[in-house]
């Protein structure tokens, strides 16, 4: 796959941008620009919509914020171009951010402009494109950039404003619930996810490590290198704060356990035939990483993930519904939220923590 978001088409009804009227807002912030601009809408990129944007010397990316009503704090495209802006500084693998724009008068709402970036996008997590050979590689690559963003003074990079410290999974699981329930009148309400809002806060762990987070680190939302096991660029900061390490680890370590439905899991995969490592081996590379030794409350960290994912589902299936959600796949994620809310549910049950 060799661009960024699984594919490009023509731009969705409600989605349309004024095309001629944004090439003259980037003629004037925007070095190196000349139009005209073709208008190209990503098919990934379930919140945010996504544009590629065509001109004779190159191409760039649009992210925005979708049209409509839009619930308080979400879709904050300004914090994904700080985030990103501050990375790139430090020598982490992001996009460069060319321009941001909060004149709404522009298409319609805030948006900012960064570099297109030529590479692969694995969509499964068995990575069916590559040989059993090279899988661990692939694997090394992922961890060692998820534990290096973990690593980062996030101070030092003048992001210690970025999120609160302190209470993580509290605020989390406040923000979560509230907009689960908030949709709850038009999406509907799950009884799984009642008992994991009632569950989670009566069993968090004690740890209160702080660190920079991406929120939504998985294989699809990283660029690989156009041959090589090395990953060029993280997309889709929307989720990244300051938060708990522990919990962006959870995440991205949730593909082990989650079966491949909407999104890709490897649950009940030959990982040794396939050249993949196992989870507790994958888990171990990381704490050495950072030097951690062992993550004794990994249940709960997954559980909790599994929890915000549902919810997030939920969250596409409310925009879908108010007629906001910016994928092509919106109906399928929406499809998905009373899956993913029994799957976290009986990962409590499962955990030594019931």
């Amino acid at each position: 796959m060799s661009n960024q978001f699984s594919g490009v088409g023509m731009v969705r009804e409600t989605y349309e941008l004024d095309a001629e009227k944004l090439a003259r807002w980037m003629s004037q912030h925007v070095d190196g620009f000349a139009g005209p601009i073709v208008v190209e809408q990503f098919k990934g990129g379930q919140s945010n919509p996504t544009y590629k944007l065509n001109t004779p010397r190159r191409a760039y990316v649009l992210r925005r914020k979708p049209p409509g009503q839009l619930l308080k704090g979400a879709h904050a495209v300004d914090r994904e171009a700080r985030v990103i802006t501050a990375l790139q500084g430090v020598g982490f693998p992001v996009p460069h951010i060319y321009a941001l724009c909060i004149d709404a008068a522009v298409i319609g709402s805030w948006f900012y402009i960064m570099e297109w970036i030529e590479g692969r996008i694995f969509w499964d997590a068995a990575l069916p494109q590559v040989t059993a050979g090279n899988r661990s590689h692939y694997f090394d690559a992922m961890n060692q950039v998820i534990a290096k963003l973990h690593n980062v003074d996030y101070r030092a990079i003048g992001l210690t404003d970025f999120g609160k410290t302190g209470n993580y999974f509290e605020r989390q699981i406040s923000r979560w619930s509230e907009q689960y329930r908030a949709d709850a009148p038009n999406a509907g309400r799950s009884a799984c996810m009642e008992m994991l809002i009632d569950w989670l806060p009566a069993h968090i762990p004690s740890d209160v490590a702080a660190s920079l987070v991406h929120g939504d680190f998985r294989i699809d939302n990283l660029i690989f290198h156009p041959t090589e096991a090395r990953i060029i660029a993280v997309l889709d900061w929307e989720l990244s704060t300051i938060g708990h390490p522990l919990a962006d680890f959870a995440y991205h370590l949730m593909m082990y356990r989650l079966a491949s439905r909407i999104i890709s899991g490897l649950q009940g995969a030959p990982l040794s035939k396939l050249g993949i490592p196992s989870e507790s081996d994958y888990l171990t590379t990381y704490c050495r990483r950072t030097n951690r030794d062992g993550i004794p409350d990994l249940d709960f960290y997954v559980a909790f993930n599994m929890f915000r994912m549902a919810a997030i589902f939920h969250g596409i299936k409310g925009r879908l519904i108010r007629g906001t959600a910016a994928s092509e796949r919106a109906k399928d994620y929406a499809g998905e939220f009373e899956w993913m809310a029994k799957t976290a549910w009986q990962q409590v049950l499962a955990s030594p923590l019931r």
